[in-house]
């Protein structure tokens, strides 16, 4: 059979080349009959009988042909199979098998194998039918070759080809891969068609790509393509929605110097537009400019202007326009109405909402659902629950509320708690036949969660029909936060382990709720399988994902693995953003690297970062944290100049930041600006000051400042009360200190170990040892541990008073906890133990000292020779004397140097 099909060929293969040449003339032989003037004309003669069997001829070769191709991968054994069937194949025959071909990988190897076969090069037709093959496949891995040879030979893709390649990519979502296409075009000197520039701008513009169709606009007319009205119109829309209201304008200038004549498409798209972004000045400008124009506004018109001045608080405006519009009007505009209805409702003022739904029933027009949608609407944002049930029974009279409806009443009663109230409803939903979709589950989980009712929530999920309603990814990322902000992160991660085995892939969202709530519960280890996890996945991490990541890992004291996630952020290809730099900042800050505070602000600014109200804080924080004071006082002023009005953050960390280099009249006047601003200041701002003003010894200003939180209604935290006690001890207002620690307590502030080892040291200064040994124990007693200042302090101070046996266990316990004592402490022991007759204690200790490395005072040699002498220790004493011989004799040679 394969012999003699191809002997058939070889025998038309010359008479029906001529064929060929044209497209249509070749798809009609391959259809059968033709029309001719809408009538069908069989072959009926010997001439067309003919030519229908060697068409028919034809059909059977390239069904074979597609047959051998489909038939295994490529290679040798295909090959032959190929020449056995025709060795040498015509254009009509490799135009058929392509048209016919779906895999493009197919398609090119035979086209190749076609090419070495005939040694020639391929027709234009040839290649259309390849390249349309790449537009069926949506595969173009070949495509920039192929064009490359297509221009070398002379010719290009023909306008079908061009517009189906694109179309094919608009079709499957592969928008930058179809601006690609006409690049490539482009690069090879070959003119896309016209519907294909067009059809691409219409994708592009309606997801807000306003560069890519302003630069194939410019293609376009590069081309000398006419370009319209509504192409301008197109673009102008896409700028004005983004809010680029120079580009736009630029545009309509543009339009104009063309010599086109906006008509009232233009200018309702350019009310609406800039309107919604804000340009009301500019919306209004239009609506006049049409109608001097000679432009009669229509419903779009009088509409769009109408929601734009509501949608900007401008009510009576709205009001006004409306009423000149119904006025003139025997029907009223529907539209114009709902809009006047949602103004209405979205100010509060419902009543004349209802007003107008009744003005509308009286001209005849019965209002249909979706302006009590929009009553409903407002109602729930105002929590006004009541009225809105009580609406929606209304509403039934005029018309049948629809799916919307349910799910606006059920999220507000949701809103306000009432779920069961939100149970009768969906109940009521159903028996009106209509049925929860998965838009009314998750309202219901959503505000079941936040309103941290749980059990109900997994209630209402656990009783879904899978059958009429599934659960989404929204579903399943709702209740997944929801149990993961309650700390119910296994329940989270058993309904993650559900959602993969129900088949929804978990994305960036869901992964962000589990490391936050992994690690807010304190299991960082899990935080960090759940991202190990979602790597293994395939699911890319967002920047909000590593932002968060990065945030919790700061948080968690893992400082090194933080300044790697901000690495990974720029390694991903994602930009960081204000936010990213705002957390490595803080992080740094908190784990002691507030020096490198200064780099980071400084590669935020080059990045063209704009600077949000946290972002100040956190830097200004950063500088004054690392000594940079007057920076973060001028990045206080810069973000007065900006528009962020400073926080309690802001002004608490530059007053801190005052206070502790002593520029205490600043930082007061910072905290007189920040009260007349209204700014309800802190617990932590009044310490700051406090402790500023208690170091440089301004003791009445500390009070004051003491006084007024008091008065504030504020209640002082322990360490505002050890910033004041600090401050008298250092005064050596010892008993003033004792009162303060009083009405400390007093006001049920239970003190710290710090609070304890100020008053020690305090009176240990003052030699009052005794007393604070009764501190010391009251400390024991609190199960709170000294410091080693305090220890030190307080076996010195015992050891001086002559109370050795209580210095001396003091001094045993402190070593034995791993403190280490200081020369100071070892100096007391030594002559305390030596006033008590213990010689050979004594010398016991010296002998540590010295073995320690630390100092001993000439006068502590003087008491321990002369505890020794009296101790008959005379082997001792010459030791020591020689001590203190050496230590005079350095001591004269340092002040003769």
């Amino acid at each position: 059979m394969p012999l003699k099909n191809r002997g058939l060929i070889y025998q038309i293969n010359l008479k029906c080349c001529h064929i060929y040449t044209s497209p249509k003339k070749f798809s009609s032989l391959f259809n059968g009959p033709s029309e001719v003037d809408g009538k069908v004309v069989p072959f009926l003669d010997g001439a067309n009988r003919e030519s229908s069997r060697k068409v028919d001829g034809v059909r059977q070769v390239v069904d074979n042909v597609c047959h051998i191709l489909e038939s295994g991968p490529w290679g040798p054994t295909l090959e032959n199979a190929l020449s056995l069937l025709n060795e040498k194949p015509q254009p009509e025959l490799v135009i058929g098998v392509l048209r016919r071909l779906k895999n493009v990988n197919a398609a090119v190897n035979y086209f190749r194998w076609a090419e070495r076969k005939t040694d020639q090069a391929h027709s234009p037709e040839e290649y259309n039918s390849l390249l349309m093959v790449m537009a069926r496949s949506r595969k173009f891995d070949c495509l920039e070759e192929i064009m490359e040879e297509m221009s070398i030979a002379g010719f290009g893709p023909s306008n079908y080809v061009c517009v189906e390649l694109v179309v094919s990519c608009v079709k499957s979502q592969n928008l930058r891969e179809a601006f690609d296409l006409i690049q490539t075009m482009r690069k090879f000197k070959f003119r896309p068609a016209f519907s294909a520039y067009t059809t691409l701008i219409g994708a592009l513009s309606a997801v807000h790509e306003s560069d890519l169709t302003l630069t194939l606009f410019h293609q376009m007319q590069e081309l000398g393509y006419e370009v319209s009205v509504h192409l301008f119109t197109t673009l102008i829309r896409v700028f004005a929605r983004e809010g680029r209201v120079d580009a736009a304008l630029s545009l309509l200038d543009e339009m104009k110097s063309n010599s086109f004549d906006a008509d009232i498409v233009l200018y309702n798209v350019c009310i609406d537009c800039f309107g919604k972004v804000g340009k009301l000045d500019m919306a209004w400008k239009f609506f006049h400019e049409m109608k001097s124009h000679g432009l009669m506004p229509d419903d779009v018109t009088y509409t769009s202007m109408i929601g734009v001045l509501c949608k900007a608080d401008r009510l009576e405006e709205a009001v006004e326009l409306f009423e000149q519009m119904d006025s003139s009007r025997t029907v009223p505009c529907v539209y114009a109405y709902n809009t006047m209805i949602m103004g209405y409702g979205s100010a509060g003022k419902f009543d004349e909402a209802y007003s107008l739904l009744e003005r509308q029933k009286q001209k005849g027009c019965i209002p249909s659902v979706i302006p009590y949608n929009c009553i409903l609407t407002c109602l729930g944002k105002k929590g006004r629950v009541e009225e809105a049930l009580r609406i929606f029974e209304e509403m039934k009279k005029d018309a049948v509320p629809n799916l919307p409806t349910y799910n606006i009443l059920i999220d507000m009663l949701c809103r306000a708690g009432k779920l069961e109230a939100a149970l009768g409803i969906r109940d009521a939903m159903q028996e009106a036949g209509l049925f929860p979709n998965v838009i009314t589950v998750n309202i219901m989980i959503d505000r079941l969660c936040k309103a941290q009712k749980l059990d109900e929530a997994c209630s209402i999920f656990e009783g879904m029909d899978h059958k009429v309603c599934t659960p989404d990814a929204v579903t399943f990322s709702s209740l997944i936060d929801g149990l993961g902000r309650r700390g119910r992160v296994d329940d989270a991660y058993r309904l993650y382990e559900k959602m993969l085995d129900s088949n929804q892939i978990p994305n960036a969202i869901v992964y962000t709720q589990l490391i936050s709530n992994f690690f807010k519960c304190g299991r960082k280890e899990d935080g960090h399988k759940i991202y190990k996890e979602m790597i293994h996945r395939g699911c890319s991490p967002d920047l909000m994902l590593l932002n968060t990541y990065m945030d919790c890992v700061f948080k968690a004291g893992e400082t090194d693995k933080g300044r790697a996630l901000f690495e990974v952020i720029k390694a991903q290809g994602l930009i960081p953003d204000v936010r990213s730099y705002s957390i490595l900042i803080h992080g740094l800050v908190k784990a002691g690297f507030a020096n490198e505070t200064y780099e980071l602000f400084y590669a935020m600014k080059e990045q063209g970062c704009v600077l949000d109200t946290r972002a100040y804080n956190t830097v200004i924080d950063g500088f004054c944290k690392s000594g940079k004071v007057n920076k973060a006082y001028q990045l206080l002023e810069e973000m007065k100049t900006k528009g962020h009005q400073p926080t309690v953050v802001t002004y608490g960390s530059v007053i801190d930041g005052l206070a502790k280099i002593d520029r205490l009249d600043e930082a007061y006047m910072l905290f007189e600006e920040a009260k007349s601003k209204r700014i309800e200041l802190n617990v932590v701002i009044y310490s700051s000051l406090i402790d500023g003003f208690g170091k440089v010894g301004r003791i009445d200003e500390a009070y004051l400042i003491m006084e007024e939180l008091m008065q504030k209604g504020l209640t002082p935290n322990v360490y505002t009360w050890n910033c004041l006690l600090d401050a008298l001890v250092k005064a050596e207002e010892i008993d003033e200190a004792l009162v303060c620690f009083q009405s400390m307590k007093d006001l049920k502030c239970i003190p710290n170990q710090i609070t304890y080892s100020i008053l020690i040291n305090g009176l240990c200064r003052i030699r009052k040892f005794n007393k604070a040994f009764v501190f010391w124990q009251e400390m024991q007693k609190q199960g709170l541990k000294p410091n080693t200042i305090t220890y030190t302090t307080m076996i010195s101070g015992l050891a001086k008073a002559g109370n050795i046996v209580d210095a001396s266990g003091l001094f045993e316990r402190f070593k034995a906890s791993g403190g280490i004592p200081d020369s100071a402490s070892y100096n007391a022991m030594i002559e305390g133990l030596s006033n008590c007759n213990r010689a050979v204690d004594a010398y016991a200790l010296f002998e540590e000292t010295r073995l320690k490395g630390c100092n001993i005072h000439t006068k502590t040699c003087v008491v321990l020779l002369d505890a020794l002498h009296k101790a008959e220790c005379l082997e001792q004493a010459a030791i020591v004397g020689a001590v203190l011989r050496e230590t005079a004799k350095s001591q004269h040679a340092s002040r003769s140097w």
